[in-house]
């Protein structure tokens, strides 16, 4: 992704500024669903969920935008946006909230993403470190790829995390701390996983 994620936030708050919320929402999703969706194959089991929290995730994107007041890059709201669909995707057990209709404009676009971004994923996807993070809680996994893979910082995985937190600057100084801590625990499981896997 080399998209500059501060100029896009400023033509997206452009576009919803002068009433243009469907236009910006496709170009959100376009932009931004090829890693997202990325995100949910990795921590998924199957293709089938990856896609049904996609179009999940399309369609909490395509109601909430119009909330979307720029206090933080639109990339972390994106990530925030995709935190809460897996959450509920996985509270629900592969019973949707929204069903899409198999023929509308933003069911076809939840697809295309969907369908040109497997081929890559399946080629990344399977190497046994990717196999062994997946025995972690989702959550576990979803903060390591949000850390190291998409490289969030701190501050921005609290709000990620937290969304509807109203941390004065102590609070999200220590909520970052805490986040920092329980990263390296979780990534300190990983190495012992792969440590014992590969002692066989």
């Amino acid at each position: 992704m080399t998209a500059d994620h501060a100029a896009f936030t400023g033509r997206l708050l452009e576009q919803l500024r002068a009433g243009c919320a469907a236009e910006a929402a496709t170009d959100a999703i376009r932009t931004y669903g090829p890693e997202i969706y990325a995100l949910f194959a990795s921590i998924h089991r199957s293709e089938q969920d990856a896609g049904e929290v996609f179009s999940l995730f399309c369609e909490l994107l395509w109601r909430g935008l119009a909330g979307f007041e720029g206090r933080a890059l639109f990339r972390t709201w994106v990530y925030t946006v995709a935190w809460n669909a897996s959450s509920r995707f996985r509270a629900q057990q592969r019973a949707r909230l929204e069903v899409l209709s198999p023929d509308s404009q933003l069911a076809v676009l939840a697809e295309q993403v969907r369908v040109t971004t497997m081929s890559r994923v399946r080629r990344e996807q399977r190497t046994r470190i990717q196999e062994l993070r997946q025995t972690l809680p989702v959550e576990d996994q979803m903060l390591l790829i949000l850390r190291v893979e998409r490289e969030l910082d701190w501050l921005d995985l609290v709000r990620v995390i937290h969304p509807d937190a109203d941390f004065d600057a102590a609070g999200l100084t220590r909520a970052s701390a805490r986040l920092r801590k329980r990263f390296q625990t979780v990534k300190e499981r990983l190495r012992d996983l792969v440590r014992a896997d590969a002692a066989g």
